[in-house]
């Protein structure tokens, strides 16, 4: 019996949660926020506004605020015949002699529009499918260069034999290394299917439209998170409900019968307590049923991840107990890389085991675990120190970047001077001011904690110095400063 799963999606106009469930614990979550989806990857039929041939480039209205920007190198010219694919514009030709003012022309963006710049764009247009990326002015079909070149020859011509002479040149991407011919053709047919509604959009609709946009986080619980041991998927939203029914009937016809309509009170992410399990998902500690607890650390290079027994360990069974914490942390955290979404390098610090066998089944569960994520992982033996080694593909931010950033007191370190601290900073910078300065009076204005160190233990100190240099120094708190913060002001 596989897992069963459950796909809620908790809808606002701000935002888009999904919640992956599995036998009632959460094991994924999805976030996208409406202001953070940004224009890159949409097609537009643009009208060229004016052409610049001094900068080689055209000003292409696309219904923005600002005109976007179309720069000959990204002008897509038909290659010679029997040559793959090179650069959009090669050899180049002058943008005048391609585009002219008043012309319509299918564009697609490339770099978002920043401050004063409007976007830019390409008319070489490419369809990222979930497997593949479509490109239809080409017929080339290639294999991502991420992929181990041993591989490349035998899913390049796994590829072409599929992709038959329908037209059209596709590329696979690195998660579809693994995919079955079945995935590879679905995946082939919805990127058809799409280009053939972007063609037919060009020719209805007026210059200045949207033609083609990614798919929202929502479509893609259809496209790309919907398995066969999906059992349901609700969504708060009758409006999104409505367009996403819409979409897999045209798109998603098999995981129609799955999608509900949550009319419930409560929020739908109540069900399982999910808000919950996202505040737990940020923290640093989690802890398991044994007792026994894990630190998940993530930093520039790799996660780590330490386990530890929690409570005392009696020594009648203590080989059996340890292996016990071991077992479960090793489910844990499988669940834990795929709930924050971490990728690159992990290590695990189990608890030491003597025993061999022991050892071997700890590292058989978590390579069990780690088969159920979607996102490509490999794992590693112990290492002479007793550590596990393990990689998970980088697919998206992690839950830790999306939703929180460094704290502005430590900057991300976890750790602020001491109060006492920055009372002997404050102290050496007065008396360095004193030898360059000869102000009528010294103000310290700090964080609450420095002046009440200052008023208390540290007032022997202060009254010490002030009697060195000869000048009062008096006292300010500001409670928006942060605790290794302050000004020394000259009177």
């Amino acid at each position: 019996m596989g897992a069963q799963q459950d796909i809620l999606i908790n809808w606002s106009p701000q935002e888009t949660r999904v919640a992956i469930v599995e036998n009632g614990a959460v094991q994924e979550l999805h976030v996208e926020r409406t202001l953070e989806r940004g224009l890159v990857g949409n097609i537009y039929l643009g009208k060229v506004a004016r052409v610049l041939p001094g900068m080689q480039s055209a000003f292409i209205d696309i219904g923005l605020e600002r005109a976007a920007f179309l720069h000959v190198a990204d002008v897509w010219q038909r290659p010679p015949e029997g040559e793959p694919p090179g650069r959009p514009g090669q050899p180049v030709v002058p943008i005048e002699r391609q585009v002219f003012e008043g012309q319509a022309l299918m564009v697609q963006v490339i770099k978002d529009p920043i401050g004063t710049k409007g976007a830019r764009l390409s008319t070489q247009v490419s369809i990222a499918g979930r497997l593949l990326v479509f490109l239809p002015q080409d017929d080339h079909v290639g294999v991502s260069q991420k992929i181990p070149a041993a591989q490349r020859d035998a899913l390049r011509n796994r590829l072409q034999a599929l992709v038959g002479p329908g037209g059209g040149g596709f590329i696979l991407r690195t998660n579809g290394e693994d995919a079955t011919d079945a995935e590879l053709a679905d995946d082939i047919a919805y990127l058809r299917k799409t280009w053939a509604r972007i063609r037919e959009a060009a020719v209805t609709l007026p210059p200045g439209s949207l033609l083609h946009q990614d798919l929202s986080l929502l479509q893609r619980v259809l496209r790309d998170l919907v398995g066969e041991e999906t059992q349901t998927i609700r969504i708060d939203s009758r409006e999104q409900f409505g367009l996403l029914q819409a979409f897999g009937e045209e798109f998603m016809p098999q995981a129609l019968s799955r999608l509900a309509l949550y009319k419930g009170e409560r929020p739908i992410f109540d069900l399982y307590s999910i808000d919950d399990e996202i505040t737990r998902a940020l923290g640093r500690r989690v802890d398991l049923k044994s007792g026994g607890y894990l630190i998940v650390d993530q930093t520039e290079a790799l996660t780590t991840v330490d386990v530890n027994t929690g409570g005392f360990v009696g020594a009648r069974n203590f080989d059996e107990t340890i292996f016990k914490t071991n077992l479960e942390a090793a489910q844990a955290i499988a669940r834990q890389l795929r709930l924050r979404n971490l990728g690159g390098i992990v290590i695990v610090d189990f608890i030491d085991m003597s025993r061999t066998e022991h050892r071997d089944a700890v590292l058989a569960e978590l390579r069990k675990q780690l088969a159920r994520d979607r996102v490509k992982t490999m794992c590693g033996g112990f290492s002479q120190l007793g550590l596990v080694e393990m990689t998970r593909k980088r697919t998206r931010e992690s839950l830790a970047h999306m939703l929180c950033q460094p704290c502005p007191s430590c900057q991300g370190s976890g750790q602020v001077r001491t109060a006492r601290t920055v009372c002997y900073d404050i102290l050496r910078e007065i008396l360095r001011e004193a030898r360059q300065f000869n102000p009528r009076e010294y103000r310290v204005v700090a964080s609450p904690r420095v002046v009440e160190l200052f008023l208390d233990e540290e007032s022997q100190h202060l009254a010490g110095l002030s009697d060195f240099i000869g000048k009062p120094i008096s006292l300010q708190s500001d409670n928006a400063m942060g605790p290794e913060q302050y000004d020394i002001v000259l009177l």
